[in-house]
């Protein structure tokens, strides 16, 4: 007989365990506590079984036999249904510990173990920066399992739309990466809805490569470096791409150790050059199986690193510090900075250099070799692809010589001389190399000349006197800048460094407008600094919500009235008291109040006796006062 709700519900205790039956498997049990469970009998393999399908009257008798209809339908479908329903529970725990959150932090964890070197334009330290924007806000507590590929195509047609479409094509890579990932490590992940995602995205803008001078644009430009009106050591590294060829992250992570001097050498680990770091992940190499990256230094780039190195100051790191730690290297966008200053935004970059260094060592009828290997560059023929970039030292030191000698004639206005292409003499023929054709010409004693025999003996023979310049040393005919003048460079260099933004771009990344940022300045709440007629600049350190507790305390103390330049240099200055870091370096939740008393020291100081002494570019502009 069936049950009925009347039944169920009015079953008593009577001390003793019992059972209601129902049909087809189903059973109320009552036990001598008086408690109530549904259970279904079925047989698996010749055996009885029986699961549980819950508590009465949390389940309703309608409830129960849903139930035991699912469970019977498996049976026949010769599925177990307790497994069955093991399953559905380990995969819905699996489902809540699985979001997309934990998934994405245990795969950037995975790609952290291999040899990805970390820094703020890398993959390692893009990604969390995307993903923290873009991707993490929509998906982060989703479990991986719901995340369906029009989920995926939303956050990338939404980075699209805003006009960045290299970034959307990054994070379609990394999402097909991660989901890969996931199918592997996440139980019960059957698809990867990140696939194909491709197929619609947005049409990405036509290549430009990085532009470069040819040889007759140089006079002018090198003119104007030296005349450029900013920190010397900015513009020394730009002179020194062009005295290397060097890439510009290369020359940003060179340390002391890298140089020798008196071999005249410049000796670059395989893990900081491009190619050969690429060359070490893909085929799993270590850094001790791969030879460095040698350059030759010419007599004018040895006397920029022995300067530098006179200059190294005790906490720094690398050759070219940055502008606002010592511990720091420089800014890439600061040597782009410089050449867009010079007047050249548009017509060269700092990784243009390379092709302008290229171009012209090809034209003055250098082999292909000497100069590929100069660059670092790897072989295009298959066959000599795996090349050691310690090749052809020696010539190379008398090449990039040359180079350098014709860099000093060209500023000095002397283009033809400077462009004069060699003569290459084999086996006792002269001929010019053009390319495929090689055609006998005539000797000239004002041409330098270079012979090869095979490439291994290069002997130079130059009729051209040249006037060497000092690299680091302004001419003695170019006047003195006043100290004005040149407080006003460092100034200036200080107001354009990367870190400090317009209010325009603030806004963007604080996600304010830019009437609430210009509010905040005005309201004492947001510190600025302004030269002139540039605009004001905003420190984007204060996007960081201890720096910026760190600054609104200052700001507050300080009296309307006192230059923010002050304010800006008390706060970015090194202090011992925090090893040699800035306030604003080294300000933490712990530290925050010793921070605010140390910068009001300085302050206080500037009030009653001037200006304290500070490292270069950090030197106040007029007294302060506090409140």
């Amino acid at each position: 007989m069936a049950l009925s709700d009347v039944t169920v519900r009015q079953a008593k205790t009577t001390g003793k365990d019992y059972t209601l039956p129902d049909f087809d498997g189903l059973s109320l049990a009552v036990s001598a506590a008086g408690t109530k469970t549904w259970h279904f009998r079925y047989t698996w393999l010749g055996q009885q079984k029986r699961m549980s399908f819950g508590m009465y009257p949390e389940i309703s008798l309608r409830e129960a036999r849903t139930r035991r209809d699912e469970a019977r339908a498996l049976v026949a479908k010769d599925i177990n249904p307790q497994r069955h329903r093991t399953r559905d529970r380990q995969l819905a725990t699996q489902a809540e510990q699985n979001t997309f959150q934990a998934v994405y932090e245990k795969w950037l964890k995975f790609r952290e173990q291999g040899r990805l070197k970390k820094g703020r334009q890398t993959t390692l330290s893009l990604i969390p920066r995307i993903f923290g924007k873009d991707v993490l806000p929509s998906l982060g507590r989703r479990s991986i399992h719901v995340i369906t590929r029009a989920d995926l195509l939303e956050i990338v047609g939404r980075i699209e739309k805003r006009g960045a479409p290299s970034v959307a094509e990054k994070v379609r890579t990394w999402l097909n990466q991660l989901f890969r990932y996931a199918l592997v490590v996440v139980p019960g992940l059957e698809r990867n809805p990140a696939s194909d995602l491709d197929v619609v995205a947005m049409p990405q803008p036509p290549v430009r490569h990085n532009p470069f001078l040819r040889m007759p644009e140089l006079p002018e430009f090198l003119q104007l470096l030296r005349k450029y009106p900013g920190r010397l050591q900015t513009q020394l590294g730009v002179r020194m791409l062009f005295l290397t060829g060097v890439r510009t992250g290369e020359l940003r992570l060179a340390t002391p150790d890298q140089f020798h001097l008196d071999d005249g050498l410049w000796i670059i680990p395989p893990d900081v050059v491009k190619q050969l770091e690429l060359k070490m992940q893909k085929e799993n190499l270590r850094t001790e199986d791969i030879p460095p990256y040698i350059v030759p230094l010419s007599v004018q780039a040895v006397e920029i690193v022995q300067y530098m190195l006179e200059r190294f100051k005790q906490g720094q790191k690398h050759v070219f510090p940055g502008a606002k730690s010592l511990k720091q290297r420089i800014s890439e966008n600061t040597l782009n900075t410089a050449i867009k200053r010079l007047g050249y935004d548009g017509r060269l970059t700092g990784h243009g250099i390379r092709a302008t260094l290229s171009t012209a060592l090809n034209e003055l009828g250098y082999p292909d070799k000497w100069i590929d290997a100069q660059l670092s560059h790897v072989d295009p023929n298959p066959v000599r692809r795996t090349y050691n970039h310690a090749e052809y030292v020696d010539q190379r030191r008398r090449m990039m010589q040359d180079w350098a000698d014709r860099l000093d004639l060209l500023e000095q206005g002397q283009v033809e001389a400077a462009s004069v292409p060699l003569t290459i003499h084999v086996e006792g023929l002269p001929v010019a190399d053009d390319g495929a054709n090689k055609q006998p010409m005539p000797t000239s004693t004002t041409v330098p000349t270079l012979v090869l025999s095979n490439f291994q003996d290069a002997p130079f023979q130059r009729a051209i006197q040249v006037q060497r310049l000092s690299s680091v040393r302004a001419p003695k005919t170019q006047p003195a800048l006043s100290n004005v003048q040149r407080e006003r460079m460092l100034l200036l260099d200080i107001l354009e460094s990367p870190h400090n933004l317009s209010v325009a771009d603030y806004a963007k990344l604080a996600g304010k407008s830019r009437r609430w940022i210009t509010y905040e300045v005005t309201a004492g709440n947001l510190l600025s600094i302004s030269l002139g007629n540039r605009g004001q600049r905003v420190p984007d350190w204060q996007l960081d919500p201890i720096k910026r507790q760190l600054v609104q305390a200052i700001l507050k103390q300080t009296a309307r009235g006192v230059d923010p330049w002050e304010i800006y240099h008390a706060l970015t200055q090194p202090y011992d008291e925090f090893g040699g870091q800035s306030p604003i370096e080294a300000v933490t939740a712990k530290n925050l109040n010793a921070a605010v008393k140390a910068v009001r020291r300085v302050l206080t100081m500037q009030m009653f006796d001037g200006p304290i002494p500070q490292r270069e570019g950090n030197r106040a502009t007029r007294p302060s006062a506090l409140v």
